[in-house]
């Protein structure tokens, strides 16, 4: 999704009081990590990129790219002129909090930011990335699958976000990692045939991927094992580009993970109403133009009644809810959460 009025990276600054205070939000995804400086009036004044920062799957430094990210946004900000922080985490959920926190308060330590980040969910950030609204749905997909019931910035009941292990049902790790089967299925008899035979092992092996065959699985089978768990994502765009131009194979792949992806945010609900409540959509597999993103959009339509909306990138909901926590439940917080939402458009 592009995000046009954003700035790409801590070279780009706009025009603001020199002594004015600022806001940090920080959204550390598997495959990246991007921060943002705002000010009390919701404008991006700076900002940062560093590689994912889950500690789950984005290999060993990934703490390292939470500094990174905060560095490159805050070059030339005094200190002393941040107000507040927020850092959404992807993997900081129960199990994995106390080391999310750990990191997230390392880095801002680091840079001698004052007082603490607040360290919470990117699930939370995810929801304030699309909507102002006090209440409502979020379904996010991207390398991990997520979702939630939000009120008043709190997580109201939460399904799936488990890891690639043991859950991330329609994630882009789950669709390559069924697309990595497909593969291996096809060319040992097992499964039908499919074009996945020839684009998913040139996606991750490049141009010098063996011919179908025992080399070939083999040589994907060390190439999986020894990298980090996100980048399997990378497979999913090749699942599409394949669905698309007919393959029935991948077009099954995706319309599994679009199900999947719906019986998440139905399992959100629980029985409750969500009549008018808003459904964000987030993550590179529902903000990008793929088939799954158009499958879970209609589903959404169909089952709820409303309209999705797209979020923009997590790091937008993070300042969003740093503005929040330095400004309160006010009107001002408010008006600038929904200017900075504007903005990112």
């Amino acid at each position: 999704m592009m995000h046009r009025n954003i700035p790409d990276d801590s070279t780009a600054m706009w025009t603001d009081a020199a002594t004015s205070s600022v806001v940090v939000g920080v959204d550390a995804g598997a495959t990246g990590t991007r921060c943002l400086v705002v000010s009390e009036e919701g404008l991006v004044l700076r900002s940062g990129r560093a590689p994912g920062a889950n500690q789950r799957s984005s290999g060993d430094a990934w703490a390292e790219s939470l500094v990174q990210a905060l560095r490159a946004a805050l070059s030339g900000i005094d200190p002393e002129r941040v107000a507040a922080g927020f850092f959404g985490v992807a993997g900081a959920g129960g199990a994995g909090a106390v080391t999310a926190r750990a990191a997230a308060v390392s880095a801002w330590r680091g840079q001698r930011l004052p007082g603490l980040p607040v360290v919470g969910m990117d699930i939370v950030a995810a929801f304030a990335a699309g909507s102002a609204a006090p209440e409502g749905l979020v379904l996010s997909a991207g390398t991990g699958a997520v979702a939630a019931r939000i009120h008043t910035t709190s997580v109201v009941r939460r399904c799936d976000g488990y890891g690639w292990w043991l859950g991330d049902e329609g994630s882009a790790v789950w669709i390559g990692r069924a697309a990595l089967r497909a593969v291996l299925g096809a060319m040992d008899g097992r499964d039908p045939g499919t074009a996945l035979v020839d684009t998913v092992p040139r996606a991750l092996l490049g141009q010098s991927a063996p011919p179908p065959g025992e080399d070939l699985a083999q040589a994907l089978v060390a190439r999986v094992y020894g990298a980090p768990p996100a980048e399997l994502g990378g497979v999913a765009p090749v699942v599409d580009e394949a669905a698309r131009a007919g393959d029935a194979v991948a077009h099954r792949i995706l319309a599994e993970a679009a199900e999947r992806l719906l019986h998440t945010l139905d399992s959100v609900r629980a029985g409750q109403a969500a009549d008018g409540l808003p459904v964000v959509l987030s993550g590179s597999v529902l903000t990008r133009p793929t088939l799954v993103a158009e499958l879970v959009a209609q589903g959404v339509r169909e089952r709820y009644g409303v309209e999705p909306v797209r979020a923009h990138e997590g790091a937008v909901g993070a300042a969003a809810l740093a503005l929040r926590h330095h400004l309160g439940d006010t009107a001002r917080a408010r008006a600038a959460h929904e200017k900075l939402l504007d903005s990112a458009g």
